[in-house]
C-alpha cells in the first residue's frame, strides 16, 4: 500500500513538473512566432509604391527588400544606406575590414524610398549609420525634363536624420555629402542639397562627412576618372570613398 502511494505521489510530481516544461516551451515559441512577425513587419510591402520612383526603380525596390528580409541586420551592426552607389559598393565589410557593417543601398532609390525604410533599422540599433541619398532624387527630374527641387531633396534628408534619431539617439549617424556629377547640369543642384546638409548640421543629431569633396580636384572639378559613367563610381571611385570612410569606422 505504501509502495502504491509512493509511485502515485513520483507520478504526481513528475507530471506536474512535465506540464510545467511544456507550457513554458510552449510559451517560448510563441514569443518567437510573435518575434518573427515583428520583424516582418519592419519591412515596406511589396505593393509600396514611392513617390517618385522611376520604372526600373519600382520593380527593384521590392526585390532588394525581400532580400532584406531573408538577411535581416543584427543588433549593434554599421549600416550603409543610399541608392545605387551605395549597393554598387557590395560587401562594404570587406572593404572596410569589419564584419559588423551591412550594405542597405538600393539602386535607383531616393529620399522618399529611404523614410519608407527606416523601421528596420530603428529596431535594430546599429552602432553608426552611413547615409548617402539624393542624386536621383534630382538626376531623375533631370531626365525628365523636370525643374529639380534641391530644397526637398535637402528637407528630405534631414527629415531622415531627425526620425533616426528620434527612435535611436544612441546610434552615431554619419551624413555623407552628395557626389559630384560628371554631367555639369546637376551640379548647383547637388551644391544646393550639400549646403542643407552642411547648415543644418547638429552633432548630437548628426554629423557631416564630406565625401563630394574627395572626388573634386585641385582646380574644383569632378576627378571623371573616378567614375565609370556620368554618376557611378569605378573600382577606383569605391577605393577613395572606403579609404575616407576608415577612420570614421576605426573610432
Amino acid at each position: 500500500m505504501q509502495k502504491q502511494l509512493l509511485l502515485h505521489v513520483f507520478y504526481k510530481v513528475h507530471y506536474k513538473y512535465i506540464l510545467i516544461l511544456f507550457m513554458s516551451l510552449y510559451g517560448c515559441n510563441t514569443k518567437l512566432k510573435t518575434s518573427a512577425k515583428k520583424v516582418k513587419n519592419l519591412y515596406p510591402s511589396e505593393q509600396l509604391k514611392i513617390k517618385d520612383h522611376n520604372d526600373w526603380a519600382v520593380k527593384h525596390y521590392p526585390k532588394r527588400i525581400k532580400k532584406f528580409k531573408e538577411s535581416p541586420l543584427n543588433f549593434g551592426d554599421i549600416v550603409f544606406i543610399g541608392n545605387s552607389l551605395t549597393e554598387g559598393g557590395g560587401d562594404w565589410s570587406k572593404k572596410l575590414n569589419n564584419a559588423h557593417i551591412k550594405n542597405r543601398g538600393i539602386s535607383g532609390d531616393n529620399t522618399n524610398g529611404v523614410l519608407q525604410r527606416l523601421s528596420e533599422i530603428e529596431h535594430y540599433k546599429p552602432k553608426a549609420v552611413f547615409l548617402l541619398i539624393g542624386i536621383n532624387d534630382l538626376n531623375d527630374k533631370l531626365t525628365l525634363k523636370q525643374s529639380p527641387n534641391p530644397k526637398y531633396v535637402g528637407h528630405n534628408i534631414l527629415k531622415i536624420t531627425n526620425k533616426l534619431h528620434k527612435a535611436i539617439p544612441e546610434t552615431k549617424l554619419y551624413v555623407q555629402t552628395l557626389l559630384p556629377a560628371v554631367d555639369s547640369l546637376l551640379m548647383p543642384h547637388i551644391t544646393t542639397v550639400n549646403s542643407i546638409i552642411k547648415n543644418n548640421e547638429n552633432k548630437n543629431v548628426y554629423e557631416v562627412i564630406d565625401l563630394h569633396s574627395a572626388f573634386m580636384d585641385a582646380n574644383n572639378t569632378t576627378k571623371k576618372e573616378l567614375f565609370k559613367d556620368r554618376l557611378h563610381l569605378n573600382a577606383n571611385g569605391y577605393k577613395v570613398w572606403s579609404h575616407f570612410v576608415k577612420d570614421y569606422i576605426a573610432n
